[in-house]
């Protein structure tokens, strides 16, 4: 079994229909996707504000490479364009965490590495992770703590950037999947 949570965002063009393509494409590999919330841009490059989610999904064919993989060809698909780090983008998908029934995937390729890196320090990442699994634990800087813990050590400005939205990420293909 391979479980996946994946960061998804959007800042140009039509935001919730690019977050709606994740959530449809995952289908049945869908096991929990969370609120909608709108953030601040991260990184400091001057753009419009991020819609952002988190979706959970599991494959027992997928392994992490997979899972990158699925969320660059829905990227491609939205048009992404990497002109500029941090940048406004159609779509981004982050592979966050995956777990292979074993336990939390550690990767050091420079194409993916997991956990992801930056994850601890973006609440935009950690609030709607709270959502689907309050009790989720990630490894950063060396220690393991629950999502909850790294959140609280973010700086207030960085968990108030981020406000839950009333959007529906379901769609008339992904209604009676589980979602908070």
């Amino acid at each position: 079994m391979s479980r996946a949570v994946l960061s998804i965002g959007s800042n140009v063009g039509d935001r919730l229909a690019h977050l709606r393509s994740v959530v449809d494409a995952l289908g049945e590999r869908l096991v929990a996707v969370s609120a909608v919330y709108s953030t601040a841009p991260w990184g400091g490059v001057e753009q419009e504000d991020f819609l952002n989610a988190v979706v959970v999904a599991e494959d027992a064919g997928f392994g992490p490479h997979d899972w990158l993989r699925f969320g660059r060809e829905l990227e491609e698909a939205a048009e992404r364009v990497r002109v500029q780090r941090w940048g406004p983008r159609s779509l981004d998908v982050d592979v966050v965490s995956c777990d292979n029934g074993d336990g939390e995937v550690r990767s050091d390729d420079p194409d993916l590495i997991l956990p992801h890196p930056r994850a601890h320090q973006r609440a935009f990442v950690l609030v709607p992770w709270l959502d689907v699994e309050p009790e989720a634990v990630l490894t950063a800087d060396g220690r393991r703590a629950g999502i909850g813990e790294w959140l609280g050590e973010l700086d207030d400005a960085e968990r108030e950037g981020v406000h839950r939205t009333d959007l529906p990420l379901t769609g008339p293909t992904t209604q009676g999947r589980s979602e908070c």
